[in-house]
């Protein structure tokens, strides 16, 4: 097995492994890897359902998508991912967008929020359709002192149906996806949110689903929430990651922002995806 991080602050690639045939010791290095780096790719990996449900088990307990749609029907812990991304042209061809896109932590409108989320690569586009991911320890870290103090103890209000994430939900809705995938969904958490494993502070707002702070307005909110969004993309807190057939990404929900790109136009873009259960945000 051989670990090499992707860029400075973020991200690990492991090559030489096998995860179906790992050993305690390897399993426990990637676990602390993970933390420590918040990305973990495992690249070169031939797995079926049930070898990724167990390997995903070894991160510990799974929670099933909410839609019921999405969810494998052998297998409900596993979501079925496939879009082909159109771009609209003078034929009138629809643009298709992909699930996700924008920078966000998964489910942060839920009280329980995802520890992480894996994606398994069955079917990659010729090119495009790279995954980005952001360091929030370093963002929350690198805000000055006067920041910091301002944002420590607000507490930010996070909804399933902001403008920014809902058109591919509510294209699913019009295309007979499940009737309550209409639901709004809202929970409210910490600003700035302390790893439960590491101990570590991470700033928790995203573009796509926070909306403003508790007992303040959209409008009142807007200024500060503006500045941290553009902030904690910075690109010297982010890495990159083209995905193969058969490569494996988990990401720590808990201190990681992700973005999947929509440039792929024309191709499919086919992954397994099983996330992790949390906790509640402190």
């Amino acid at each position: 097995m051989k670990i090499e991080n992707a860029v400075p602050y973020i991200g690990a690639l492991v090559t030489g492994l096998d995860v179906k045939r790992m050993t305690n010791s390897e399993w426990q290095t990637l676990y602390q890897t993970w933390l420590d780096r918040h990305v973990l790719i495992v690249r070169g990996q031939e797995l079926s359902k049930a070898d990724f449900l167990a390997y995903s088990r070894r991160f510990g307990r799974l929670k099933p998508h909410m839609i019921k749609r999405t969810r494998d029907p052998d297998n409900p812990e596993i979501t079925l991912m496939g879009v082909t991304s159109m771009a609209k042209d003078g034929d009138g061809a629809k643009l298709i967008l992909n699930r996700g896109e924008g920078w966000h932590t998964d489910s942060p409108w839920d009280t329980e929020i995802c520890k992480g989320t894996q994606l398994y690569g069955i079917e990659i586009p010729s090119y495009g359709g790279d995954t980005l991911f952001a360091n929030m320890y370093l963002a929350y870290e690198m805000l000055s002192d006067g920041m910091k103090r301002l944002l420590d103890g607000l507490v930010a209000i996070n909804s399933s149906a902001k403008a920014d994430t809902t058109r591919t939900r509510e294209d699913r809705v019009r295309d007979s996806a499940r009737s309550d995938a209409k639901k709004e969904y809202v929970s409210e958490h910490p600003v700035v949110r302390t790893h439960p494993e590491t101990g570590r502070k991470a700033l928790y707002v995203n573009i796509g689903h926070t909306v403003r702070f508790k007992d303040m307005t959209v409008e009142e909110s807007a200024p500060f929430l503006n500045y941290l969004y553009q902030h904690q993309t910075r690109p010297e807190f982010t890495c990159r990651f083209q995905w193969r057939v058969g490569a494996i990404a988990l990401w720590d929900n808990r201190c990681a922002l992700h973005n999947p790109i929509n440039d792929y136009h024309g191709y499919r873009r086919v992954m397994h995806r099983i996330t992790l259960a949390g906790d509640t945000p402190r």
